[in-house]
């Protein structure tokens, strides 16, 4: 009888094996996903890319840091990525061009950026004449910068603002400290250092309530329709990542993450990250209307065409709608 008991138990511990190495072997589909930019709103990416999130969902998701939208925006057309996370001022612009590009979440819908200006300045009219540094002309900062003056009373022709192209947060925090600009619009996590030299925070944005697209998921409409699983099965790893990130229980684990990918100097530092991150990051990212039209407002001064776009036909929230209305 224990003869017969041990062959039964070998017998299926054969049958395990056999097919937990089956289940490993299964192919996982490798996708791109270009990150238009660096700051601690982006950790529910890293979080579902260590944690195994993507990879219990059957995909294998490189991360292709980019630091402006422009670049990563053409390889999303040129199909060498199949999404992109950053900004939706790219896509605006890449849509009146006539590229068709769908917005399927939104990590962040308000703007949460500070302004930060050099010694000497320290209330929001004394920017007048002065040069407020940017990623690029037309991205992501740049918009929230505008929005922000805006909110703000100013406004960069009348009031002589000039808007210089330094590169992205590291470079611009790198550039006010020289001096090579006035003013920067800055993540949080890049702002506490430059507080503790002694540079003034003007405005803190995040209080505001300012409509704003800033951190969305972009993919190309072609790309919708031919591949809506693999979409699927990438934001249910998204979604487990926010859900990871937000929870307290894992602040340990997250702000160890943060520190490391964005190579924060320490402790206070990361702190600071994580509170953008739980005050910026939407448990449910569904994509904000509201934030499209205010960009779309301020870019179509620049760009005419872009005022005729149907914001609402750029989003497609259809799957992750399906996915949490289903109650995953």
């Amino acid at each position: 009888m224990i003869q017969d008991t041990m062959r039964k138990l070998l017998i299926a511990a054969v049958f395990f094996l056999v097919w937990f190495k089956a289940g490993a072997a299964q192919p996982q589909t490798k996708i791109y996903v270009g990150l238009s930019t660096l700051n601690s709103r982006v950790t529910p990416l890293w979080i579902a890319q260590e944690r195994g999130f993507f990879a219990k969902n059957g995909l294998e998701v490189l991360l292709v840091l980019t630091r402006v939208s422009q670049p990563a925006i053409a390889a999303l057309l040129a199909g060498e990525m199949q999404m992109v996370y950053g900004g939706s001022t790219a896509a605006l612009g890449a849509v009146s061009g006539g590229a068709d590009l769908k917005v399927i979440a939104a990590l962040t819908n308000r703007l949460t950026y500070d302004l930060v200006a050099r010694p000497g300045i320290n209330r929001p009219e004394e920017l007048r004449g002065k040069r407020l540094g940017v990623g690029s002309i037309g991205g992501t900062v740049w918009m929230g910068a505008m929005l922000g003056l805006e909110h703000l009373g100013l406004e960069p022709s009348r009031d002589r603002i000039s808007i210089l192209v330094v590169g992205d947060q590291t470079n611009t925090g790198q550039a006010l400290e020289a001096g090579s600009i006035d003013a920067a619009l800055l993540d949080g996590v890049f702002t506490r250092r430059l507080r503790q030299k002694g540079f003034p925070v003007i405005a803190e944005f995040a209080g505001a309530s300012i409509p704003f697209a800033g951190q969305g998921i972009v993919t190309s409409g072609s790309y919708l329709t031919k591949q809506p699983a693999i979409l699927e099965n990438f934001l249910k790893g998204l979604l487990e990542g926010i859900d990871f990130s937000l929870a307290p229980a894992n602040k340990a684990s997250v702000l160890k993450t943060m520190t490391a990918r964005l190579r924060l100097p320490d402790d206070a530092s990361a702190e600071v990250g994580y509170q953008v991150l739980i005050r910026g990051v939407e448990p449910k990212p569904y994509p904000s209307l509201e934030g499209l039209r205010n960009l779309q407002r301020l870019m179509r001064v620049h760009n005419p065409k872009v005022g005729s776009i149907r914001v609402e036909e750029m989003v497609d929230d259809r799957i992750l709608r399906r996915i949490i209305e289903g109650g995953f």
